[in-house]
């Protein structure tokens, strides 16, 4: 999806609800962020100023794709346009990062997981919110969670640990019908509550929180063996070579 559409979607209605119930289940799971470097990568701006004014720094991250807008409005910029398979950062540069409508959207979602890995410090965090395969958001393309590849929950953590990641938590949002009505965005916190009691498994998103490997296992690798080819004898020139020749023929006769 382009930027200008992610965007004039969090600025409705609807966009606001799933921005309010989405940032429950992040802040959730990262509750002290001080001193900490954060990176949003895809489109996590609605959701990066909850760490703000707490982290030591915040930055975003927008795929080319996709495109950029500026952030903060109101501040110096924080937000930049960039490859996924290949972000601007050194190694072990961010504590923590977040991918927003970005592993859905990616044309290789384990290159950029790789690349996610590169840049996070040892013993980081990432959380991935993505949309659920089983959910009713994934199947309505009037919200950007309705674009892109939607995950199972067993797709997703088998991605996560193919990339060297490896998953500690998991929570869940977006119960609510996708729907601009005022009955069901008047009644949003009930679904969500009812949602998360009853353990739905039909919830718009996956928000999954995983830790970056630092020593991983590398399969060990057969050395393959070259083949040397038999060598056939021939006749060599020599000074008696004639001679030689010469009695083959005469006891051939």
């Amino acid at each position: 999806m382009d930027v200008v559409d992610l965007r004039n979607f969090y600025a409705q209605r609807l966009g606001v609800v799933a921005r309010r119930f989405i940032g429950r289940g992040i802040r959730a799971r990262w509750r002290d962020m001080r001193a900490l470097r954060v990176l949003g990568v895809g489109y996590a701006t609605p959701y990066l100023g909850l760490f703000r004014e707490e982290a030591e720094r915040c930055l975003a991250m927008m795929p080319a794709p996709q495109g950029v807008v500026r952030w903060p409005s109101s501040r110096p910029a924080l937000a930049a346009l960039v490859e996924e398979d290949e972000l601007p950062l050194t190694d072990s540069a961010v504590d923590r990062v977040l991918l927003v409508h970005a592993l859905e959207m990616s044309i290789d979602p384990a290159e950029l997981l790789r690349e996610v890995w590169r840049v996070l410090a040892g013993g980081g965090r990432l959380l991935v919110v993505v949309p659920n395969r089983r959910g009713l958001w994934a199947r309505m393309d009037t919200t950007p969670f309705g674009y892109g590849r939607p995950y199972s929950r067993s797709q997703i953590m088998q991605l996560l640990r193919e990339t060297w990641f490896t998953p500690t938590g998991w929570d869940e949002a977006l119960y609510v019908p996708p729907f601009e009505g005022s009955l069901f965005l008047r009644s949003a916190g009930a679904w969500e509550r009812a949602g998360a009691m009853l353990a739905s498994p039909f919830a718009g998103v996956h928000i999954v929180e995983a830790t970056k490997q630092v020593y991983r296992a590398i399969p060990a690798r057969r050395e393959r063996r070259r083949l040397v080819p038999t060598l056939e004898p021939v006749l060599a020139p020599s000074p008696s070579g004639a001679a030689a020749l010469h009695f083959v023929a005469d006891t051939s006769e």
